[in-house]
């Protein structure tokens, strides 16, 4: 058969499946909405794990491509739990200042930052706002997060050395404390100490951080690293320290120096292991890999489900166009038509109906991406992978599910077919 012939017989499927699509609206409909859904989905998966990625990675930029960290306890979601007794990581010390020190001052090391988290309550008059994360840095932070700070300052080396009783708080902290009011130079109430505001920072949105609530949305403040420590109760053990390398130092050699250091201080011998953690910003993507890839399968089956409703309305609705349209196939063979020109004609039907669903799948994915773009901060975009696999998806269950139909058309015998009433 010519391919001119192919391509017309394949226009002629297409206006059957829309004759099919106006005589059964509703077997149609169910058929169409199955395909959309699983279409959806894939869509919707795709360019959402594909933002969140994007943004994740924006966010391990800020900290530079060489950093890496350094942690009492590994991460990942195979690492034991923490209160789990038979955990070794359990027992393991927290980094400390000395430690941090060291590092620091270390030839194969820019910077060395040091980071603890807390939470408490921020009080200013007879406001009160409860539950405020903060992260209490070494003054060094502002270069490995990226945040305007306007009106005020950081503070200063002296202030974080000193343990001096002040803090930088984000717009959100501000609005809810001050208002329209300057903050700069107010007293403010940690945990019953009072505390001076120095600046007000903006951070920059990023999945990472709105992940672990340092978004731009949440409350938050920062305050110097030793005033933390010395002053408010926060978990010391839960120290880490964000480490950049010398520009020309490779990450592996500084690593490997840092690792040398806190074995040879913490008097580690040769044969154990390292009762802390270094984790490079490729394992830190690794991990959030394993996470979003689990989330994306769980979406690929849901899809499936759909796909697979959509499939059984093609079968139906295929079955039921057969039926009707026995002694029109039983013409057609009495002219000279083959069982492959038939075969071909319902497979391309069923094909068009599925692709439909497909078609709107992909439009209604593509809204709610650009709906989650345009309203958060997770930067989603349909990836062409995303669209290719739906469009082959759906064409397979029409053409898998379409087959059965396709191939009983093909086989009925002319006379017999003609006979149909």
């Amino acid at each position: 058969m010519r391919f001119i012939d192919r391509v017309l017989m394949a226009f002629e499927g297409i206006g059957m499946a829309i004759d099919a699509i106006r005589t059964n609206k509703v077997r149609a409909g169910l058929t169409i909405a199955g395909v959309a859904i699983g279409v959806f989905v894939v869509v919707a998966m795709g360019a959402t794990v594909n933002g969140i990625q994007r943004s994740f990675q924006a966010d391990l930029d800020e900290f530079g491509a060489t950093s890496f960290q350094v942690r009492r306890r590994g991460i990942g979601i195979n690492s034991c739990d923490g209160s789990d007794e038979s955990c070794p990581d359990r027992r393991n010390p927290g980094i400390t200042l000395e430690e941090w020190r060291a590092i620091r001052g270390m030839p194969e090391v820019e910077t060395a930052t040091a980071w603890l988290s807390g939470q408490t309550s921020f009080d200013y008059r007879d406001r009160h706002v409860t539950n405020v994360g903060y992260d209490a840095q070494s003054p060094d932070w502002i270069k490995t997060d990226v945040a305007d700070i306007s009106p005020g300052r950081s503070f200063s080396v002296a202030e974080h050395d000193a343990a001096a009783p002040v803090v930088v708080i984000n717009d959100t902290l501000k609005n809810r404390l001050f208002g329209d009011s300057d903050p700069i130079g107010k007293q403010i109430a940690l945990e019953g100490k009072q505390f001076t505001v120095i600046g007000v920072f903006h951070t920059k949105a990023g999945f990472l951080k709105s992940m672990d609530g340092r978004g731009p949305d949440k409350p938050r403040a920062i305050l110097p690293m030793m005033t933390a420590y010395r002053h408010l109760d926060v978990w010391r053990r839960g120290m880490l320290l964000m480490v950049k390398p010398r520009v020309g130092v490779d990450p592996v050699v500084a690593q490997d120096a840092v690792t040398e250091l806190l074995r040879a201080r913490r008097g580690l011998k040769p044969g154990q292991p390292n009762n802390f953690a270094l984790v490079a910003q490729d394992r830190m993507l690794e991990t959030f890999d394993q996470l979003f890839g689990a989330i994306f399968m769980v979406g690929l089956a849901l899809s499936a489900v759909g796909l697979l409703v959509g499939g059984v309305g093609v079968v139906a609705i295929m079955m039921i166009s057969v039926t009707e349209r026995t002694r029109e196939i039983g013409v057609r063979k009495a002219l000279g038509a083959t069982r492959g020109t038939i075969l071909w004609q319902f497979l391309v039907e069923a094909a068009t109906l599925t692709s439909i669903g497909a078609g709107l799948g992909l439009l209604i994915g593509s809204g709610l991406a650009w709906a989650v773009r345009t309203y958060t901060p997770v930067p989603t975009a349909v990836p062409p992978s995303a669209i290719v696999t739906a469009i082959a998806a759906s064409i397979a269950t029409g053409v898998l599910f379409g087959m059965l139909p396709a191939l009983r058309a093909s086989r009925l015998d002319p006379v017999e077919a003609l006979r149909y009433e």
